[in-house]
């Protein structure tokens, strides 16, 4: 392997590529778009769009495609070759109208009704704040995607407005304290955490084939009791599959920097450094198709669902979120009391006021059978700070005398190791939004989902409450620290609810939000609506980041895929029931029957009352089992309804109880079938591969 210096970014059209390649002139003027959003001359396009193509030809590329993240959940591209015609021949080119602009159907994305079928055209724009890199012999060049109306169609449009949002409001905060910065960004390193199995094993499961998780399994004698998985020796062929993965993402210049087992079997993570929010939403996209295209190099197959198996841990994505000012950490504790706990507390208050925007970026079918669970954050919404900060805060607004800092050193006595400090609070891993020293852990995403739309709504919410507060600054009348004082008082007094130190997997805690008044949506079916709240919609229009009809429209597709999934995971399980379920159990009832008349034509006097009881045991789970199926076909036939939110709660209330009725009938039969006579691998044999 190439040393990782030189292999870094060596598939990526980034700066320092720029600046080798583009004059000082184009290269200084293409930074100056950037910084003031003014407009690329058609010059200049086409002289970035050729050194490109370049550069992309020079690598290998034959094609290049405006690489786009529809509102699918994954990207889309469509190829076009660099070649041009020329006499007889032809020459390879890539005009800077073509890098700037392109066309995608927008009928066929899912547009939520913002687009009908007769209208088609959809545009592709150039995000020139996020670099082009090289995938499979394709330059793939990060672009945007929009009706031809103007609306948003894709989740970068609107992540990119945010960005500009809080940059705006968090300068208007930092030149009343004083600073006048060139920029504000918003980071996000994201954990991604994924399962790898063997591809045979997949391949003879038609409900991880169709739907991503197990709807059937009963538990092994052994999944993660003894907590020897997580943090443990990595096997051979998961490592292979971690070396090449990481390669992959370093040519990319993907930052990844950490790899581990997971607490469950055949669970693993993947953790980058922290860059961009954008370019690290683009680059978490690029990181999950590696891992599903690498894994089947290595004969084996990553599983992104949230909850691929019953009874052990599922899979989330932790969206860890800060701020920056030239550089500085703007929720970095070590800042000056006034600038730290101002935009601490906008980020409290934030939460407080909008926090089904937090859980509605976590809303999908797949993390409803996560969520709740004791390897996840609960529904509902709280902010973990540690009682440390806390402190800090009560004695800033109420003038007290600071304490001294509570961290001390660790000294356990042994000569040879060094002595260490603790940090000011301990880590809450059950909290949904912790802070964790210098940023915010959003812990709630699964791990296939998107980290766009979470940072959308938190930049937005955000930047709305430092809007405020700097209004409330520039309107008072008293000195400016004074007036910072009233200000994170008053936040904290009304918003201290949402804190929440203790234990989230209580069910005391439960009850004690609830008595907060805290939201607390169990499932994505009750959580979609909050797109529609008022209060959203007034929010996301005053600051221009969503309009009321593109709002609508994520709602629609995200209801729609709700609805999608579920149904297709009830017809997978009703599939899976008659063809392999119940003749397995015919079969070995057969077995047993014949085996019974078989000993008793033997000796007539055989005692075969194991078998028997056996065998009736079989045929009551067996009947029960029927029965339940053909409840659950006939739900299905009434699932179609008109109203789509309808829909969703049917499925909540009706559908999903009456699957796991049916799954408890099913495995209790995988405990009693014989292994030969089972017609798809169990857990023990997909989760303990070689």
């Amino acid at each position: 392997m190439q040393s990782i210096t030189s292999l870094y970014g060596s598939m990526v059209f980034n700066d320092q590529t720029m600046k080798k390649r583009l004059s000082a002139d184009v290269y200084d003027r293409y930074h100056q778009c950037l910084k003031e959003g003014s407009e690329l001359s058609e010059a200049d396009a086409d002289v970035i769009a050729n050194e490109m193509k370049e550069w992309a030809v020079e690598l290998g590329a034959t094609h290049y495609t405006h690489w786009f993240q529809p509102m699918t959940g994954i990207t889309a591209e469509k190829h076009d070759s660099f070649i041009e015609p020329d006499g007889d021949s032809v020459i390879m080119k890539l005009s800077g109208k073509e890098l700037i602009k392109g066309e995608a159907d927008a009928s066929s994305f899912p547009n939520g009704g913002l687009r009908s079928t007769f209208e088609a055209r959809g545009y592709t724009a150039w995000d020139m704040s996020s670099y082009a890199f090289i995938k499979d012999g394709t330059l793939c060049i990060p672009t945007v995607f929009l009706s031809y109306g103007g609306e948003s169609l894709d989740k970068k449009t609107p992540l990119l407005k945010s960005e500009e949002l809080i940059e705006k409001q968090a300068k208007r905060l930092l030149h009343l304290l004083g600073k006048d910065v060139n920029s504000v960004i918003t980071t996000v390193g994201a954990e991604q955490e994924y399962f790898l199995i063997d591809k045979q094993m997949y391949q003879k499961r038609k409900d991880l084939v169709y739907t991503g998780r197990t709807l059937f399994g009963n538990r092994p004698p052994k999944t993660q009791e003894l907590d020897d998985h997580y943090f443990g020796v990595i096997k051979p062929r998961v490592l292979a599959f971690m070396k090449e993965l990481n390669e992959e993402c370093w040519k990319l210049g993907i930052p990844a920097k950490t790899q581990h087992n997971e607490v469950a079997p055949c669970q693993h993570e993947l953790a980058p450094i922290y860059t961009l929010t954008n370019r690290a939403c683009d680059q978490n996209q690029i990181v999950m198709e590696l891992m599903k295209k690498i894994a089947d190099k290595h004969d084996l197959v990553c599983l992104l669902h949230e909850k691929p198996f019953d009874g052990i841990n599922g899979s989330g994505k932790h969206n860890n979120w800060s701020m920056s000012a030239d550089g500085e950490n703007l929720l970095s504790p070590k800042g000056s009391d006034e600038q730290f706990l101002l935009f601490l507390s906008a980020v409290l208050q934030a939460v407080d006021e909008y926090p089904e925007l937090l859980r509605v970026a976590a809303a999908s079918a797949g993390n409803d059978h996560r969520l709740g669970g004791h390897e996840a954050p609960p529904a509902v919404l709280s902010v973990f700070i540690g009682d440390d900060l806390e402190h800090r805060i009560q004695n800033f607004i109420y003038n007290k005398k600071k304490e001294s800092s509570t961290n001390a050193s660790l000294n356990v006595e042994v000569h040879s190791l060094p002595k260490f400090f603790q940090d000011t609070s301990d880590r809450n891993r059950t909290s949904p939004f912790a802070f964790t020293g210098n940023k915010f852990e959003f812990r709630m995403l699964g791990s296939s989902q998107s980290i766009a739309c979470s940072n959308i709504n938190l930049n937005t919410a955000v930047a709305d409450v430092l809007c405020r507060f700097a209004d409330q600054l520039e309107a008072s009348s008293e000195d400016l620290s004074t007036a910072i004082r009233k200000v994170v008082q008053t936040s904290y007094e009304q918003h201290k609810r949402i804190i929440f130190n203790g234990d989230g997997y209580a069910k005391e805690w439960i009850d004690e939000a609830e008595r907060r008044g805290l939201l607390n949506l169990p499932t994505t079916a009750d959580t979609l609506p909050c797109y529609l709240n008022q209060k959203n919609i007034a929010l996301f229009e005053r600051h221009k980041i969503f309009t009321a009809a593109e709002l609508r429209g994520r709602y629609e597709i995200l209801l729609e895929n709700y609805n999608n999934v579920n149904s297709i995971e009830a017809y997978t399980m009703l599939s899976i029931v008659r063809k392999q379920i119940l003749p397995s159990v015919m079969e070995y009832t057969r077995f047993l029957s014949e085996t019974i008349s078989a000993k008793k034509a033997a000796i007539a006097s055989i005692d075969t009352s194991c078998e028997e009881d056996l065998l009736i045991q079989l045929q009551d789970i067996y009947v029960r089992a029927y029965h339940k199926t053909k409840k659950l076909s006939d739900a299905m036939e009434e699932s179609g309804k008109e109203d789509k939110q309808q829909e969703a709660y049917y499925f909540k209330e009706v559908v999903l109880p009456l699957m796991e009725d049916l799954r408890v009938d099913c495995d209790l039969l995988e405990t009693f079938v014989a292994k030969e006579f089972w017609k798809f691998p169990t857990y023990g044999d997909i989760l303990y591969y070689k």
